[in-house]
Order: structure tokens, then C-alpha cells, then sequence
């Protein structure tokens, strides 16, 4: 019988295929990409200059390009990664001509702090579709929500999980981001830098509209409503087989 107090098979009721929250892939590296371009359940997907690099990409317009022939039909963000904001403008307007498909990602401040909302807001005015990113307090999504108000489709990325390396909780915090951005039509609420794959169901509960995943946590949707008995006994086979492996004796 299952042990007191843990969750029965169930109970496991927020199955992959029942979410509504978007499920978006956030990477760079070209074969996952492809990969998860074959599966439905992936809406979207997202990017930034420090993704690009760990996957080892050395020519940006090249990749983006290739990255929207595999991903037609679907939205992409694509990040500028100059520090003022005349170039940010620029390397913004170029991008937004790369497809109908791509958001442009503008970080909400530059590396000085400045505040990137007067930005923010013309590139809106010129219907370009924006993910505004790197957004941590309540404060920053009022006023970037402000910015975009209007009619091009605009995205408020709200890094939860790096709120939660702090030791915050960023359930709350996320609740209330929801309620700013549900006075604007045009906007939709990102839960950014997930750390597990709990994250995604949390997000789902509290209406949130898409939630950026990387790699290592989509394999786990694999565990959705594995039965935890069965998941217990996997470990200690998995601690068993490793001893053995390394020929440990006592």
C-alpha cells in the first residue's frame, strides 16, 4: 500500500497533455533543437547569447536563420547583445526582419543599470514583437508591462528560478506578476530559468501563459505519473549497480 502522506499514481492528475501552459524549449545547440521540433507538445522556443556560446555558435545571424527553417510556425526569441541602447535599436529592428516567427529579446537594463523601457516602448510602437528578459521584481514587470501596452504581441520574462536561488519562494511572486500582465491583452507571462520539473506544473496552476525548459528537465517529463514505488526501487538498483561497477569491498 502506498506510505502515508506520499502521493498516490492518482493524484498525478496535470498530465503533459492537459497542460495550459506553453511549454517552450530554451537552448541552442542544433540537434536538440531539430529533436524537439518533432515533438508537439514543444510551442516555442527561446535563446540568448550565452546559450549560443556554451553550444559553441560563432556566427549568430548564420545560426538564427537555420535555427527558422527548422522551427516554421512557431515563435522564437532571438536576444541583441549590445550594451547601449542606439545599437540595441538597431541590432533589434534587424532581427524582427529574420520572420513573422521571432520575438526580439531586450534585456529589461543594460550592464549600467539604466532602465531599458524607453526602448522598450518605441520598438513596440513599431510593432515589433519583444520578450523582454532578465526580470526579477514585481516593479520591473509593472513598468515593462506599461511599456508594451499596445497591440504587438509581447512577452514579460520573469526568471523565477534564479528568484528562487535566493532563497526566495517565486510561486507568489509569480501570482502576482500574472495579475499585472492580465490587464494587457497583448502580453503574455514568462516563467524563465525553471531549475526542476516541478516548476512547470507550478506554473500551470497559477495561469502562467508559457514556461521556458531546457533539455535536461524536458527528459523528465518521462517521470510524469511514474508510480513512486517503482521509482524508489530504480534508485536503490541504480546505487546497487554502481557500487558494483566500481568494485567497491569492505
Amino acid at each position: 500500500m502506498p506510505l502515508s502522506g506520499w502521493p498516490r499514481k492518482e493524484q498525478f492528475v496535470n498530465r503533459v497533455s492537459n497542460l495550459n501552459v506553453k511549454l517552450f524549449a530554451d537552448g541552442a545547440d542544433r540537434a536538440t533543437i531539430l529533436d524537439l521540433c518533432r515533438k508537439p507538445y514543444i510551442k516555442g522556443f527561446t535563446t540568448n547569447p550565452t546559450l549560443m556560446r556554451k553550444a559553441g555558435v560563432a556566427d549568430y545571424e548564420s545560426f538564427a536563420k537555420d535555427i527558422l527553417t527548422l522551427v516554421q510556425g512557431r515563435p522564437i526569441s532571438f536576444e541583441v547583445f549590445a550594451d547601449e541602447f542606439e545599437e540595441m535599436e538597431r541590432q533589434a529592428r534587424k532581427i524582427a526582419t529574420w520572420g513573422s516567427d521571432v520575438f526580439v529579446k531586450i534585456p529589461v537594463t543594460n550592464t549600467r543599470r539604466e532602465c531599458s523601457t524607453e526602448l522598450i516602448a518605441k520598438l513596440a510602437a513599431s510593432n515589433i514583437q519583444l520578450n523582454v528578459t532578465a526580470i526579477l521584481t514585481l516593479d520591473q514587470v509593472r513598468e515593462v508591462s506599461a511599456a508594451l501596452e499596445g497591440e504587438a504581441k509581447a512577452c514579460v520574462s520573469v526568471f523565477a528560478g534564479r528568484v528562487a536561488d535566493t532563497g526566495c519562494d517565486p510561486v507568489p511572486l509569480m501570482q502576482e506578476a500574472m495579475d499585472i500582465v492580465r490587464k494587457y491583452p497583448n502580453i503574455e507571462l514568462i516563467w524563465a530559468s525553471p531549475r526542476e520539473l516541478l516548476n512547470i506544473f507550478q506554473a500551470d496552476a497559477i495561469g502562467c501563459h508559457i514556461i521556458t525548459v531546457t533539455n535536461d528537465i524536458l527528459q523528465k517529463l518521462t517521470l510524469v505519473d511514474k508510480d513512486l514505488h517503482d521509482y524508489s526501487l530504480d534508485t536503490v538498483k541504480m546505487f546497487h549497480q554502481d557500487a558494483l561497477r566500481s568494485g567497491f569491498c569492505l
